[in-house]
């Protein structure tokens, strides 16, 4: 069975006819009929008809997914097993596995009710198959920057986001071949554990990224400048700065501009300790929508934190202890750093007819939902400190752009990560109209790109700041801009 468009193969009809099997587009249920009125009666010395009757719901096989031009990515062919196997369209296979296929419980298992609500127009005489879906995803643009983290042996993700919320790229590397995961068994036992992990979807210390809403909270509560020890100790618990060694130290009056630029971990730990728990608790929440869960059509966007001691609490103002988050909410949070408004990042951006899919069956998610603002007030000092950043990283963006950004070094399980959360906005953009793109052919016109990328192995490179790694961070805004 193939739905690339209009036809399917001849074996779809003859297979299906023998399908019986269980699953979650065909469901068979059984139930008894009891005859007697007195059948039910354990006493009873009646005897008792039962006959058993099954019913079948008809199987509806999953629809295709589009990239926003339309290319096809994944469509489905007739399997020996419970389902659709799944096949991917050129260069697609490994670019796509971690965000789509269902052994990463990617798109094709979170997208499944919409996959196979039945298709308006009839694929095959026998057989019911699902609509189709067109992604924000440009998958030109998703292979290239999966070629480059593989090229520059990158562990890790890239996310890329346009500004009304739409996801153009959504890379996790190492990836694997889906069809081969499925169809080849020693191919699936000899896999890294990690190649499944949907990293740009998956939880983990952010670092020093966190402190765009540290220093927000901050300046809202005009905490700007802090005696900086570069080492606190207190309660038996130890923070440095990572310069500490350097010299300098101490440094009585620190500026909340001076602690962003040169990420200093004291000077935020000491905001969170004056504000207490539950206040940073709401102004995380209700400024940056962090505790409470993001629902988005791809899944749910569920960051962490938990605070059980006072260390918990300072640690967490720079992304340490128990704090956990997504490169998919970074890409948001950077967002909402340059713009003011967080809105919900979203994948879906039409549903169409299977038989052809220039046709919309019905509109995807709806853009510039906005979920969190940060007080005007307090804008354009972020904006000031990320510009501070961005100036430190030895990175070349072309005149018409402007560059926003944020690191991020954060200790985690599996070692350190290193993050850069920036923004590279058009000079000529027009957010504030929120446009609204029927395709994104354009948007490169007047939009800008919100890019995290996330380096998980960086002792392959010898790093060990995230301050390092702006030449690999160039090589992602060179290939946005290349499309």
């Amino acid at each position: 069975m193939i739905f690339r468009g209009t036809w399917l193969l001849p074996m779809l009809a003859a297979g299906a006819a023998a399908l019986s099997f269980p699953s979650c587009s065909a469901k068979v249920g059984q139930f008894e009929v009891l005859h007697g009125t007195e059948s039910a009666n354990p006493g009873a010395t009646t005897t008792s008809e039962t006959t058993t009757t099954t019913t079948t719901t008809a199987l509806v096989y999953r629809g295709n997914i589009y990239d926003t031009n339309l290319k096809l990515v994944t469509y489905g062919t007739y399997a020996k097993g419970e389902d659709d196997e799944r096949i991917y369209g050129e260069n697609c296979a490994y670019s796509f596995s971690n965000l789509i296929s269902e052994a990463s419980n990617g798109l094709d298992e979170s997208l499944r009710e919409l996959l196979t609500s039945v298709n308006p127009t009839k694929i095959a005489a026998d057989h019911e198959v699902g609509k189709s879906v067109r992604l924000t995803i440009d998958s030109d643009v998703q292979t290239e920057l999966c070629s480059y983290m593989a090229n520059m042996g990158m562990s890790g993700s890239i996310v890329v986001l346009r500004t009304d919320g739409s996801i153009l790229a959504e890379v996790s590397y190492p990836n694997y071949d889906p069809e081969l995961y499925f169809s080849d068994e020693e191919y699936r036992n000899l896999l890294w554990s990690g190649a499944l992990e949907n990293k740009a979807f998956m939880n983990a210390s952010p670092g020093s990224c966190f402190k765009i809403m540290s220093e927000v909270i901050a300046d809202k509560n005009n905490i700007t400048c802090l005696y900086d020890d570069g080492e606190w100790f207190d309660s038996g618990a130890t923070i440095v700065n990572w310069d500490h060694e350097i010299g300098g130290y101490p440094i009585p009056e620190r500026t909340l501009y001076s602690a962003f630029v040169n990420s200093s971990n004291i000077f935020f730990a000491k905001v969170y300790d004056q504000l207490g728990t539950d206040k940073v608790l709401d102004e995380l929440n209700r400024l940056f929508h962090f505790c409470d869960p993001i629902n988005c059509d791809f899944g749910s966007i569920e960051n962490q934190i938990k605070i059980e001691c006072l260390d918990d609490l300072r640690r967490s103002a720079f992304g340490q202890s128990h704090v956990k988050t997504c490169p998919i909410y970074l890409a948001a949070l950077g967002r909402e750093a340059v713009f003011g408004d967080m809105v919900k990042p979203f994948i879906v951006q039409q549903v169409v007819d299977t038989s052809d899919p220039s046709k919309e069956c019905s509109k995807g998610t709806s853009p510039y939902e906005v979920i969190a603002s940060i007080p005007e007030e307090y804008r354009q000092n972020l904006l000031d400190c990320m510009t501070g950043v961005a100036n430190n990283l030895g990175i070349y963006v072309p005149e018409n752009y402007q560059l926003y950004a944020k690191t991020g070094t954060a200790e985690t399980g599996r070692g350190d990560f290193l993050y850069i959360t920036g923004c590279l906005r058009n000079v000529a953009d027009r957010t504030g109209e929120k446009i609204k793109y029927t395709d994104y052919s354009d948007y490169g016109l007047d939009g800008s790109y919100i890019i995290v990328m996330q380096l998980q192995n960086p002792a392959d490179f010898g790093f060990d700041f995230a301050s390092q790694t702006g030449y690999l961070y160039q090589g992602i805004i060179n290939t946005v801009l290349s499309y």
